[in-house]
This record gives C-alpha cells, sequence and structure tokens, in this order.
C-alpha cells in the first residue's frame, strides 16, 4: 500500500503541476520552472553522498576499526543482495542513522556515536536494516523526483507573482483573484504532497527493515529509543533540507505529534504510528 500511495501522490503533484503550469505560466513557465528545479535537485541528488556526509563530518569506518557494525550492514547487505555500502560514524551523542547515496551502488550509510553507545546489538540491526531498505528501494531518487516537481511549481508561482507586479501578460484570461490564491496555495500544496511522499517511505522502509532484520520488534524497540533522545537533546545545527534523511526527526520532534497542520507539514510519521504498526506485524496488538 505504501507503494500505491507514493504512486498516487507523485501522479498528484504531477498533476498539479501541469495545472499551475497551464494558469500561472502557461507551457513554458511549466518547462522553464521544471528544467530549474531539476538542475538544483538532481545536481544535489548525484552528490548526495558527500554532500550530507561531508556537512555531518562523517568518517568512514572499516572492519579493522568497528567491526561490529560493518559486519551487521555487510550481513544485511548480502541478504538483501545488495551491493556492500560504505559506512560512516558521526561524532555526536544524539542517537540518529540515515542512508544515502544516489543508488544502491553508490549507497552510504552512517549513523552517531550516541546511536552505537545506546541501542543493542539486536536494535541495531533493526535501524541498519531500514537504512537499507531505503537503499533498496531508491528512496533518494523518490524523494529527488518529489522535490523537483513541487520546486517547479514554487517558481512557477513566483514567477507569475513577479509577472503580475510587473505588468506579464495575462495568463490566458485567468482572474487576478484565483492566480493570488494560486500562488499561495500551489507552493503550500505542492509541499504538503512532498511531505506526505517522504512519510510514506518511511513506513515502506520500517515495514522492508523489519522484514529483512528479522524482527519488526527490533526496530520498534530502538525507534522508541531514538525518539525519546532526539526530543530530550535534538541534533545541533541540522540543516532542514536534510531531516527527512534520518530515521527519526533530528528536529527535536517537531511536527510529529500535535496538530493535523503541524503533522502535514512533517517529514517523518508519528513514531507512535510507526511502533504500532512494526508491532502489529509481529503480531502484537
Amino acid at each position: 500500500m505504501n507503494y500505491i500511495k507514493t504512486t498516487i501522490l507523485l501522479a498528484s503533484l504531477t498533476a498539479l503541476l501541469v495545472f499551475c503550469g497551464d494558469a500561472l505560466g502557461g507551457r513554458q513557465g511549466a518547462i522553464i520552472g521544471l528544467v530549474f528545479a531539476a538542475v538544483i535537485n538532481f545536481g544535489s541528488y548525484w552528490y548526495s553522498d558527500k554532500i550530507i556526509l561531508r556537512i555531518y563530518k562523517a568518517r568512514e569506518v572499516s572492519e579493522e576499526t568497528d567491526s561490529q557494525l560493518v559486519i551487521i550492514v555487510r550481513n544485511l547487505a548480502a541478504s538483501a543482495e545488495l551491493p556492500m555500502p560504505k559506512v560512516y560514524v558521526m561524532d555526536n551523542p544524539v542517537p540518529n542513522a540515515f542512508a544515502t547515496g544516489r543508488n544502491p551502488a553508490h549507497a552510504a550509510v552512517a549513523v552517531t556515536t550516541g546511536l552505537r553507545d545506546l541501542l543493542t546489538i539486536d536494535e541495531l540491526i533493526g535501524v541498519m536494516a531500514h537504512e537499507l531498505s531505503h537503499v533498496k528501494n531508491r528512496d533518494i531518487l523518490i524523494s529527488t523526483v518529489a522535490a523537483t516537481i513541487a520546486g517547479a511549481i514554487s517558481y512557477m508561482a513566483q514567477m507569475a507573482m513577479w509577472a503580475s507586479m510587473f505588468g506579464g501578460r495575462d495568463n490566458r484570461g485567468t482572474h487576478p483573484a484565483v492566480l493570488i490564491f494560486m500562488m499561495i496555495l500551489a507552493p503550500i500544496a505542492a509541499m504538503v504532497i512532498q511531505m506526505a511522499v517522504s512519510r510514506s517511505r518511511e513506513y515502506a522502509a520500517d515495514r522492508g527493515g523489519a522484514l529483512m532484520a528479522g524482527s519488526p520488534l527490533y526496530l520498534a524497540e530502538a525507534l522508541k529509543k531514538l525518539e525519546y533522545y532526539n526530543k530530550k537533546a535534538p541534533l545541533q545545527k541540522v540543516n532542514d533540507a536534510t531531516a527527512h534523511l534520518f530515521i527519526v526527526s533530528p528536529l527535536g520532534g517537531r511536527g510529529t505529534k500535535g496538530s493535523t497542520m503541524r503533522k502535514l507539514f512533517s517529514t517523518h510519521p508519528a513514531t507512535e504510528e510507526r511502533v504500532r504498526r512494526l508491532k502489529a506485524m509481529a503480531g502484537i496488538i
């Protein structure tokens, strides 16, 4: 169902792009916005592993420097028929992890020192299986496509705004009030859909990781610990553009609990719901 949901969400984004392109900037405006967004986002996608690993000052580890972690990743990758990714550790006491890389052949997984100190071996297996599930599902590519379409819609709204301010064309006779309405709401709608794509990929990675690890409870227990510590003392100097990559929100849980509006703009599902679904997989209601 998560794959179907992701497909529907991406189709919705594409439909919104076509609709806004016709109303705000015409076919030419849609193409310009899409090309501009694609250059930025796919540039980031191609070099995502290098960029994010440099941002968080991650250091590569080997079997000589962290044999337990590397062996866990190697065994999981072999069982999932994936190439062995590079393994990194970030010197940070807050427990968290992420996967990056443009495809399975150029993937990397990274954990913080806080995660290494906190989790049991089984919980560590659950987290690494979740990250490798992201790699196997090519979620970096999916999130990049979603960001590109959402970015194109935002650019078109800005183009329409500047055109209306400086006497641009009449946008095919569209009423000015409708244009203003779309300039404001279209980018918001695109962002909401983009965040929904991110949340659906987290659910898919939870399920895929649970199957890969051999028990859904490994990841369920890890998520409870990670949520608690990230709310208590979230990661410092987090780049918001990379927040969706982490296994739990590195922003102190902002948006994962509370009002419906906050949930709509959250990159991650509520951890309580993720844990509930994992326990349901294990037959625990």
